[in-house]
């Protein structure tokens, strides 16, 4: 049979699959840990960013489909409050919450900020996993982003629970160097690791900032894990093989993460956090996504069970 156009795309489909299929089954092979102490635990969260429904509605899908819990912003009304916490408990979900301050002016953003953070951490009805701080601003002073680590320091003390401030764009631990004198300078420093954000920031997949990311390993208790890329923080669909080189660099670093808390019996907490349009990239003129958020985010979840369970 001659070698058409056709022919062409067939032997390239079938090949691209068959990369595709061998790339994902190595990573979902279960990794082995050396002094492994059997208290370690993965929950692996949702997020209902992109959701469309109600969160009774949210987490009704999140229980059906296998989490163990979500990821959701602190909510600052009542009737806000009360609607979460009965869903948690209807569905029997565990829950971790955001907090944050977004005004410009420091001392605005710090009251909002300990505000939220304190009535999440003291609520009554549900304890939570952990926090998750999106902290300071990256035009803040250093000493003035302290004080945001400086007061959750104090309150992860009081009450027990765990408190990471995120890796994330336009935060205070927005790119790799800047948040290494934090981590140098701050011992008590707890990280959620959202690498994505670093790699987009440095345009690169960080293999000039080993030292950094060794530093920051140890420090991390909460994971987001989306698949960031050097010109963007949000690949279009992880299981595509042109992101094979990017997919791997994020394992290797989650390795890492993993192997020190099942070697301390700690618990790791997982979001799985891929976006929606447009931090999902889209179509021109349509903005219809390029790929299923629930479905890859769902696809994330399957692959840490696989991996690290």
């Amino acid at each position: 049979m001659p070698f058409t156009r056709r022919t062409f795309l067939q032997t390239t489909t079938k090949t691209t699959t068959a990369l595709l299929l061998s790339s994902m089954s190595a990573l979902a092979i279960p990794q082995t840990i050396n002094n492994m102490n059997n208290n370690f635990k993965l929950k692996v969260l949702a997020t209902n960013w992109g959701f469309p429904g109600t969160t009774d509605e949210f987490c009704s899908r999140v229980k059906k489909d296998g989490y163990d819990g979500i990821e959701i912003w602190w909510p600052l009304q009542q009737k806000e409050q009360d609607e979460l916490f009965n869903a948690l408990q209807k569905y029997s979900l565990e829950v971790g919450f955001l907090t944050a301050g977004h005004e410009s002016d420091y001392q605005t953003h710090f009251n909002t900020f300990t505000g939220m953070i304190d009535a999440a951490a003291t609520n009554t009805m549900q304890r939570p996993l952990y926090i998750n701080c999106h902290s300071g601003r990256d035009y803040f002073s250093y000493e003035q982003n302290k004080t945001f680590i400086a007061h959750t320091v104090q309150l992860s003390r009081q009450t027990s629970i765990k408190i990471c401030h995120e890796t994330h764009r336009s935060r205070m631990l927005f790119a790799a160097p800047v948040a290494r004198h934090y981590l140098e300078t701050v011992p008590a420093l707890r990280v959620t690791f959202d690498v994505s954000h670093w790699c987009n920031v440095s345009e690169t997949l960080l293999e000039d900032q080993q030292s950094t990311i060794d530093i920051t390993l140890p420090r991390v208790d909460h994971v987001h894990a989306r698949i960031g890329h050097p010109e963007g923080p949000q690949v279009n669909d992880p299981r595509a093989p042109e992101w094979d080189e990017a997919v791997k660099a994020h394992f290797a670093w989650w390795d890492k993460i993993v192997a020190l808390k099942k070697q301390q019996g700690d618990t790791l907490t997982v979001l799985t956090e891929f976006g929606p349009p447009t931090y999902m990239p889209t179509l021109p003129y349509t903005q219809q996504p390029l790929a299923d958020q629930w479905t890859i985010n769902v696809y994330m979840k399957e692959l840490w069970r696989k991996r690290y369970s």
